[in-house]
């Protein structure tokens, strides 16, 4: 299956693009296209354990199954006062 991922502004300048098509098996979780990414776009492979996944608009464990045509967001946290 097919997934896009979007990468937010800090992940975005360590990677190739700031949109990504994976293929994955089905029933891939997020944590999976989070490992082919890193596997990918090397670059990325430290940044990605602190990044936050949002799927359809919502924070997304990384347990979460996947399905085609989902579009996984992966931002950096932001700390501030």
């Amino acid at each position: 299956m097919q997934v896009r991922v979007r990468l937010g502004a800090g992940l975005a300048r360590l990677a190739a693009a700031p949109l990504v098509s994976l293929e994955l098996d089905e029933g891939a979780t997020v944590a999976d296209a989070c490992r082919r990414l890193a596997a990918e776009e090397p670059a990325l492979a430290g940044a990605l354990g602190a990044a936050v996944p949002v799927v359809a608009g919502v924070h997304a464990e990384r347990e979460r199954p996947l399905r085609a045509g989902d579009e996984l967001a992966l931002l950096t946290p932001v700390a501030g006062g």
